[in-house]
Parts: C-alpha cells; sequence; structure tokens
C-alpha cells in the first residue's frame, strides 16, 4: 500500500462530500441575509483552497482500526457514513486556524487571502468608519466560531448510534481544549522571547499531536464503538507520530518551497516564534550566531538575505539535522507502537506509512 495514494483517494473522495455539504449550507442560510451567506462562502473558499485532508484521513482509518473484525470490510453505506463524519475535523481545523491566522498575522493561507484580510481590504472599500484591521480581525472572529459550529453539528447530525456520537461530540471539545492549551503555551513563549526543548515539546504535544493525529484516529474509533484500550493503542501511535509532524512542519516553514507551502517561507521567524531550530541553535550556536538569530527573530521585514543567514546557521550549529533525527525517533517510536498492536493489517500498513510519509514529505 502507498499511504500517500490512499490520502490523496480519500481527499478526492471527501471533497465532493464538502462541495456539496457546503451548497447545502449556501441554501439553508437563505434567511440570514447575504453578509451570513458570504461568511459561509469564506469558510468553503478557504477549506478547499488546499489542505491535505490528514486529520479527515486518520479519522477514517481509526474508525476502521476499531471496527470489530467479524463485521468485515466495510460496505458502502458504512464508508460514506464515516467520510460524511470526518469533514468536521476539517472545519473544526478552519475554525482553528482562522483564528490562528489573526494571531500570526498571517496574509495568505492555501495560497488564498485569510479570513482577517479579506475582511480588512472589505473594510478599506466599503466601510470608511471602522477601522480596517480591527474590523478584519473582528469578523475572523466570528467567521470561525460558524466553522466551530459546522464542525459539531456534523458529528451531532450523523448517521451513528447517539450514544457513539455523543462519544465523539465529547472527544472534539476535549480536542478543541488541548490545542487551545498549546496555543496560549505558544504565544506566551513567543512573548517571553525565549523556551526551553521541553516547552516546545509540550506545544507539540498539545497543540499538533493530540489535534492533528490522536483526536482525529479517536474521534473515527469511537464512532465505531472503541473502548478505552484500542484508543490506548492508538495514542501510542498518535503522540509521537504527531509531534515528528510538527518538527517537521517547522523544518518546512523554514526551508521550504513558498509556492508548495501555500504561504511565505520563514514566517515563523518574522513572528519570533520559538521552534525547536531556534533552540536548538541558540544552544549550540556561537555568540555571533546566537546575536544573529536574536536580531532576525521577531523581525517582520527581514530580507532574502537574512533568511540565508539564518538558515545557515540552523545548518552549521547541528540544529537542523539534529530535528531530522528527533522526527525520525518520534516516528519509529510510533510504528514500534502500532505494529505490535492487534489493529488490522491493512491499518497498520496505513499508519506506519503515513508516519514516514509525514516525517519526509516537502510540503
Amino acid at each position: 500500500m502507498d499511504a500517500k495514494i490512499e490520502l490523496q483517494n480519500y481527499k478526492k473522495t471527501l471533497d465532493k462530500k464538502l462541495v456539496e455539504y457546503f451548497a447545502r449550507k449556501h441554501r439553508e442560510m437563505r434567511e440570514v441575509g447575504p453578509s451570513g451567506k458570504d461568511a459561509v462562502k469564506s469558510i468553503r473558499d478557504l477549506v478547499l483552497a488546499g489542505g491535505k485532508r490528514v486529520r479527515a484521513g486518520f479519522m477514517y482509518w481509526g474508525y476502521r482500526a476499531a471496527r470489530p473484525p467479524r463485521l468485515g470490510e466495510a460496505s458502502g453505506r458504512e464508508i460514506e457514513k464515516i467520510v460524511e463524519a470526518s469533514m468536521s475535523i476539517e472545519l473544526t481545523h478552519i475554525f482553528l486556524l482562522i483564528h490562528d491566522d489573526v494571531i500570526d498575522r498571517d496574509d495568505f493561507r492555501h495560497g488564498v487571502s485569510t479570513i482577517h484580510k479579506k475582511y480588512e481590504r472589505l473594510a478599506k472599500r466599503f466601510y470608511k468608519k471602522t477601522e480596517p484591521k480591527h474590523f478584519g480581525n473582528s469578523m475572523a472572529i466570528v467567521v470561525g466560531d460558524m466553522a466551530a459550529a459546522f464542525g459539531n453539528d456534523i458529528i451531532f447530525n450523523s448517521r451513528f448510534a447517539p450514544a457513539r456520537i455523543q462519544r465523539a461530540l465529547s472527544k472534539l471539545q476535549e480536542i478543541v481544549t488541548s490545542t487551545v492549551s498549546g496555543e496560549i503555551l505558544d504565544v506566551m513563549l513567543e512573548a517571553k522571547g525565549k523556551a526551553t526543548e521541553k516547552e516546545i515539546l509540550e506545544v507539540h504535544r498539545n497543540k499538533t499531536a493530540k489535534y492533528t493525529v490522536e483526536g482525529p484516529l479517536h474521534l473515527g474509533a469511537l464512532l465505531a464503538g472503541a473502548n478505552k484500550k484500542q484508543l490506548d493503542i492508538l495514542s501510542g501511535y498518535a503522540i509521537p507520530v504527531g509531534i515528528a509532524f510538527q518538527i517537521q512542519d517547522d523544518i518546512l516553514g523554514a526551508f521550504g518551497n513558498e509556492k508548495k507551502l501555500g504561504k511565505p517561507v520563514c514566517s515563523d521567524l518574522r513572528e519570533g516564534k520559538q521552534t525547536l531550530l531556534v533552540v536548538k541553535a541558540l544552544k549550540f550556536g556561537s555568540r555571533s550566531d546566537r546575536k544573529n538569530i536574536q536580531k532576525l527573530l521577531g523581525n517582520k521585514d527581514v530580507t532574502e538575505e537574512e533568511i540565508e543567514l539564518f538558515r545557515n546557521i540552523v545548518r552549521k550549529t547541528g540544529s537542523l539535522a539534529y530535528s531530522r533525527e528527533l522526527a525520525n525517533k518520534y516516528v519509529e517510536q510510533g510504528k514500534r507502537a502500532i505494529e505490535k498492536s492487534n489493529c488490522p493489517e491493512v491499518v497498520k500498513e496505513f499508519l506506519a506509512g503515513i508516519a514516514d510519509y509525514i516525517v519526509n514529505r516537502e510540503v
């Protein structure tokens, strides 16, 4: 099995469902007026602009991991039910991203304008009495809240037993709480201007591992009727793989291709974000290296030459090699956990393959 191709195929299936969902939502919101309908359109455009649907994919495979073997292969109806339900994590994801883009002051997401920038431009054209930036941020907050409601509503109306829906909805709130806790620490570390490796990994655990890997796997498993033992097995895989995912994400953010990323390269550097790359470069670097990093960290007008200087410091101090090695270590830990489990072989194969893809991906 090629896990990457499996994920790409799932994305195609899910995107068709998302197009149908937003068309239906647009019709349902006929009575709320043009501004509410435009908010739905803004969410739709952002969701469909890009994204690998990793979280939705994990939700589907979590369902398959916990489905009783005696039922055999899932029927077309069963697959359709979990595909529809997995839209929920994508809407929750967009809700969190819309708010995160305000925090990070990003102008683009997946190559299109972020919600706050879209409404900021709108204010400049039509609402001359308001402060455009504040208007944009305010609209992003409420549009993000709308996406969050959609995410909950999808699970609430999914075609599963009420008890399973209740457990899944409770898990979704737990996912958001963990993610927000990680975001709080992330924002505080950025404000403080320094962090330890332990603090960075705590952010990765709550903001990424529990949100991107463990949470979606658990959601799918709960809709299949999973017990605590099954959830614990998935956690043993998900937490280390999720941490590796974020380490690799930070590497791509510094060394990736801007066109592929869909957002400015080195945006973490401009925002003054404390990443593992920064923390280890400061630890391993010379006095001159540390001085240069501190000068560049949080500089909104960093030049291409300065970005290359930062990259060179990260390379020569061994920070890049350290981060890659740590990501690989976490991936191997996660793969060992799932390989020795009693999950169906096809599930093991996908989860091991997607773990390798996560740590080796270029976007």
